[in-house]
């Protein structure tokens, strides 16, 4: 799906001669053409139309790229990562493909962009924003698709938040297993972070074709700051769930342990005075005779034992 964007208004689906007429007047009206899931009709558009370089092509075919800034004759080819949150509790990232020229931008992306939809409709009540050079308006569209990320990790550390408080309550492997697949994420997140970091730590120190353009990326670059910084916090929060799954775990099983160990101290009496006047020594017969004497003189035992091991657990802290 192709949208293009200029001072004349929005152009959806335009076709290569539309596409070409605009982009020959980019200079005087302003281009940005976003393309969302790119068929081979787009990606025909961006090869032959726009005479973008086989290798930018390939990147935008076979995802997995890191983010990166390469330069080209007449434009420079740029990949951006942002997270989201998925409607199933998960932490995933968008690419995001982006031809900048001083006078057009083109961005390619597979998934939805509400974020870029957004501004795609201020643009349509702001036609000024995309007059003259696109470094403003490529601003814009780099801070739309960075923002997003805070959202997405403040929604993993509520989630956070929760899982501890659930471990707490009562812990299970379910929860062990979340916490395996959020750490997951939250690494490819980072690493993802990292090379965005030295992206636009870079694009900050180079000559701009506006140089006031410059704090408005060193805006962006302090918000991939934070953002890494965030994302590492988060990776130790994770850490220190487990810690405290492990930590209830072990304190849940000690419980456990120490109820099984009083039990069966308060049967090892019992078991011996019942073995004892089991024996058919003609010295207990004598004894306990008659038999009446006998089931309570055993009976007493066992109980005035029992009730000894249990003063003696309580004053122990045992029970």
């Amino acid at each position: 799906m192709r949208t293009l964007i200029t001072t004349k208004g929005a152009f959806h689906e335009p076709n290569p001669k539309t596409t070409l007429e605009h982009l020959e007047r980019c200079h005087l009206e302003g281009f940005w053409m976003d393309i969302e899931a790119p068929s081979e009709e787009d990606l025909k558009l961006l090869s032959q139309t726009f005479k973008f370089h086989p290798l930018t092509i390939e990147d935008v075919t076979q995802h997995g790229q890191r983010p990166k800034l390469e330069d080209y004759d007449g434009y420079r080819f740029m990949v951006l990562f942002s997270a989201r949150w998925t409607s199933g509790g998960n932490l995933e990232s968008d690419e995001y493909h982006m031809y900048l020229s001083d006078d057009y931008l083109v961005t390619v992306h597979d998934r939805p962009a509400p974020h870029l939809d957004s501004l795609r409709k201020r643009i349509e009540d702001e036609p000024r924003i995309a007059r003259g050079k696109s470094d403003f308006l490529t601003y814009l569209v780099v801070d739309a698709i960075i923002d997003p990320t805070f959202d997405a990790l403040q929604r993993l550390d509520s989630t956070i938040d929760g899982l501890e408080n659930a471990i707490v309550e009562r812990a299970d492997t379910s929860q062990l297993r979340e916490i395996y697949r959020l750490k997951h994420s939250v690494t490819q997140i980072r690493h993802l972070l990292g090379a965005e970091r030295d992206l636009f730590q870079r694009l900050i120190t180079e000559t701009l074709s506006d140089p006031t353009l410059g704090v408005y990326y060193r805006d962006v670059y302090d918000h991939v700051i934070r953002q890494y910084e965030s994302v590492d916090s988060l990776r130790d929060l994770l850490t220190g769930a487990m810690d405290v799954y492990l930590s209830t775990v072990s304190n849940r099983l000690n419980v456990t342990m120490k109820a099984l160990t009083v039990i069966a101290s308060i049967f090892l009496p019992i078991s011996f005075l019942t073995g004892f006047y089991g024996m058919n020594f003609a010295f207990l017969t004598g004894v306990l005779e008659p038999p009446t004497f006998a089931f309570f003189i055993g009976v007493g035992t066992m109980v005035l034992a029992t009730l000894i091991q249990l003063m003696l657990f309580r004053r122990r802290g045992w029970l």
